[in-house]
């Protein structure tokens, strides 16, 4: 091993490998033994394609260089296709139609180019009909957001079936298709905040009109969650709530009538459920034997285990698998498709048969075959923060087997924080993260107050406390490795995306615990982000913040914008110039402020790039120029040749 300084050790970890042999690994069905998935590639500058596997080992690309399988409801989409007894429908990106593809024959748009964004399909096969949630961006003003049956025969033919609340999502059918149940909330909650679940009679008139009768609350309300509906194989309806503090199964005694009866199925200090980004989450199924087939987090960790119904008593049955995260669940008889990922190894599509208890991977999210000796393994910690409270990470200490520490130096610190802010970091691989660190960073990937996984009172740390409580906690765990002796406390960074981009520019604005930054797609102004957002997120600072105007003082005093006299260190900006979220003149703004006050600033933006970096050019771009931007502030020299970033004021 040579002993040189961190931040100098050269990695066959490179950000070309990482681009052109990763994957971006979307939603998964199974259909008639045949597994889909979408799949985003970044060297086709992030076009997601539909595949498919089926026993023969054939792989088969389901749709045209023409199509971009991707849905624009809430920004964020999720839930963009369904594939039905080999019929295959899904949202385009281009022209937001829903296109259809039956056999072996071409796709072909169904419904007519406009301003509705379609999503969460399902297919009611006696009526020949998709139901699905639409988005309505004809009008001025919000959107507004309807349940909707399309005709597959004739897309023209659109009925509106439900309509009234400001969000829908999650409608299922019952499997005589004479029910619909449904999830919806209003403004000002989020769906991990508050949400209902609806059940009604779905009925035809003769003039082929459906309507939905006798609808019915069956769990909900503003201050309970409820995730994943789904009928089991004797049509009674299950649920995701979170009525005790955690997202726990239930069941609705719901057949014939409704009675009020709610069944907890394993009441567990665990999280069954997740926060709502996107359409189509998954985390249990019912496999052909009525079991139910489920995953749950605990401690940070993804488990994954079957519960009978008919024997509660048991609990949950383990299943052994060595997957530490696992999410986008679907089971089909004794056959169950999962995302399945851990510290070492990269999420991939995992196909494991329940009889045999075998697994195996159909598809890995990165192909780049690397020596362990190079991954660091991500360690679980827990470290103290304000009040006496315990905060939580992932530590990934430096690691390349080809190089030391130079004597008694210690390595610099990389803190992550995720975005969201309601959402929490993978314990998959990432090869992102492995970059860092088999170069000489440590890195720490915070899982602050108001992160999921940890129960609803630790997720509503964040509520009314968005740049305190998450800015603390980056910043405490920080110190916590420093005063370990881990990291070296002077040469400390943060970093973070959209909601963690806020983190990242509070903690540089209105602490002084890290000496450099980078905000990839940031937010530094709230009200511009509360007056100039949409419609999915228009309402959420209102618990993360105040209500905005009558607590527009706060939102001021949060927003980095306004403080730029009390910066002192160097930041890097990363901006997507099409972004919808995060407007780039929030970025611009910030920039602009840091270089009139002669601190090192570097703004790198891209040409047709949204909310998150999807072309493998400008990925690997960010990546290296962070890492060039760090290598000049703290005065390292990188072992490759990275290009360089314009740096102002260095």
């Amino acid at each position: 091993m040579s002993a040189t300084p961190y931040g100098s050790w050269k990695s066959p970890i490179s950000s070309d490998l990482i681009v052109s042999n990763s994957i971006r690994l979307g939603a998964i069905a199974i259909d008639s033994g045949n597994v889909y998935w979408n799949e985003g590639r970044p060297t086709e500058g992030g076009r997601s394609v539909l595949m498919r596997y089926s026993d023969d080992s054939n792989y088969r690309e389901m749709t045209t260089a023409s199509v971009n399988v991707r849905s624009q409801v809430h920004e964020y989409g999720g839930g963009e296709y369904l594939v039905e007894d080999g019929r295959i429908y899904f949202s385009n990106f281009s022209d937001r139609c829903i296109y259809r593809k039956v056999g072996g024959g071409s796709c072909k748009p169904l419904t007519a180019e406009s301003a509705y964004r379609y999503a969460d399909f399902i297919w009611h096969r006696m009526y020949g009909k998709l139901i699905c949630v639409r988005e309505d961006h004809t009008g001025e003003g919000e959107p507004i957001n309807t349940l909707v049956a399309v005709s597959t025969t004739n897309g023209e033919d659109i009925q509106v079936l439900i309509t009234g609340a400001d969000f829908y999502a999650s409608p299922r059918l019952n499997h005589t298709g004479d029910k619909l149940a449904w999830i919806s909330w209003q403004h000002p909650n989020m769906p991990w905040d508050g949400t209902e679940l609806w059940v009604g009679d779905l009925v035809e008139s003769e003039s082929g009109v459906l309507t939905v009768q006798n609808q019915k609350l069956i769990a909900g309300g503003v201050n309970e969650s409820i995730f994943q509906p789904e009928w089991s194989p004797d049509d009674e309806l299950h649920f995701v709530s979170d009525r005790t503090g955690w997202w726990n199964l239930y069941k609705a005694e719901y057949k014939t009538k409704v009675d009020g009866t709610i069944q907890p199925l394993c009441p567990m200090e665990a999280e069954f459920g997740l926060p709502q980004w996107v359409f189509g989450m998954t985390t249990y199924d019912f496999t052909g034997d009525r079991q139910i087939i489920c995953t749950y987090t605990q401690n940070g960790k993804s488990h994954l285990a079957i519960l009978d119904p008919d024997q509660l008593d048991l609990g949950l049955q383990e299943v052994a698998v060595p997957f530490t995260s696992i999410s986008g669940l679907h089971c089909e008889g004794d056959r169950v498709v999962f995302h399945g990922g851990s510290t070492t190894e990269p999420t991939a599509i995992v196909l494991l048969d329940l009889k045999t208890r075998t697994w195996q991977k159909i598809r890995i999210a990165s192909n780049l075959e690397i020596d362990p000796d190079y991954i660091s393994a991500a360690q679980s910690i827990e470290f103290p923060t304000e009040d006496g409270k315990t905060a939580y990470g992932l530590f990934y200490p430096p690691k390349n087997k080809d190089f030391e520490a130079e004597n008694g130096e210690k390595p610099p610190l990389l803190v992550k924080s995720h975005g969201g802010p309601t959402a929490s970091t993978s314990g998959s691989l990432s090869l992102g993260i492995q970059y860092w660190t088999s170069r000489g960073f440590a890195v720490l990937d915070v899982n602050y107050g108001g992160s999921t996984g940890y129960g609803r009172e630790y997720r509503d740390r964040l509520k009314g406390n968005w740049g305190i409580v998450d800015v603390d906690d980056c910043a405490n765990g920080a110190k916590f490795l420093a005063d370990q002796g881990l990291v070296d406390g002077d040469r400390m960074a943060i970093s973070g995306g959209s909601a963690g981009g806020y983190t990242t520019l509070c903690a540089l604005t209105f602490r002084d615990d890290f000496k450099a930054g980078a905000s990839h797609y940031g937010i530094c102004d709230l009200e511009a982000l509360a007056t100039d957002t949409h419609k999915f997120e228009s309402r959420y600072l209102d618990s993360l913040i105040g209500k905005y105007p009558e607590q527009k003082e706060i939102y001021i005093e949060r927003s980095p914008i306004h403080f730029t006299e009390k910066l002192s260190c160097a930041i890097a900006f990363f901006q997507g110039l099409e972004d919808k979220v995060v407007l780039p003149n929030q970025a611009e703004m910030m920039v602009n402020a840091l270089r009139e006050k002669g601190l090192p600033v570097a703004y790198v933006a891209f040409e047709g790039e949204q909310h998150g970096f999807r072309k493998a050019e400008n990925i690997k771009r960010a990546l290296d120029g962070e890492f060039y931007f760090y290598a000049k502030v703290f005065g390292f020299a990188p072992a490759d040749q990275i290009e360089a970033i314009a740096i102002e004021n260095i």
